[in-house]
């Protein structure tokens, strides 16, 4: 019984700082946006070639409705501004990471994550950004931002992160 009690207490441990950081997959000011991992955290929000700028005051992601891949005009005024400014800093390549609620299985939003960052793509594209620059992959419903079996919490997993990443492209 000790050893159960033990390994309780080590696992309650390990969940428990897990949890601490609420930002781990850059829901707030200066995260990467989904995976953690380019270099959301670069630089400064006041500098507009910087990647925190484009995470803060352009907009790293964009929502989605219940069970669809149609980007909304709000959607587009976000993607707008990130055309421009990957335009500007031709320096930076993106992942575009497509996420889904936790409603459904996870072969089916895998699928539908794929759908949501590929819309992205092909919008990027259609205002100009080289399709070479931009990669899509889906996480379905496996990365949440907002865990709980609520609508605002749904609401805020229907999305497509843009991650940027710093590369010398050459042209």
């Amino acid at each position: 019984m000790k050893m159960m009690t033990r390994a309780t207490v080590v696992l309650l441990a390990l969940a428990t700082a897990a949890c601490t950081n609420p930002d781990r997959f850059g829901g707030g000011a200066g995260g990467a946006g989904g995976a953690g991992g380019g270099v959301g955290g670069v630089g400064s929000a006041s500098d507009p070639a910087s990647p925190a700028y484009f995470n803060q005051t352009i907009g790293d992601r964009v929502l989605f409705a219940v069970d669809t891949s149609t980007i909304t005009p709000e959607g587009k005024a976000i993607l707008d501004g990130q055309a421009q400014w990957l335009l500007t800093n031709a320096d930076y390549r993106s992942v575009i990471e497509g996420h889904a609620d936790e409603q459904g299985t996870r072969e089916y939003n895998i699928a539908l994550g794929f759908r949501r960052a590929n819309a992205v793509r092909e919008y990027l594209v259609s205002r100009g950004v080289p399709a070479g620059r931009l990669e899509v992959t889906s996480y379905g419903k496996e990365r949440p931002i907002e865990v709980c079996s609520q609508e605002s919490c749904y609401a805020k997993n229907r999305r497509a992160v843009t991650v940027l990443s710093f590369s010398a492209i050459t042209s």
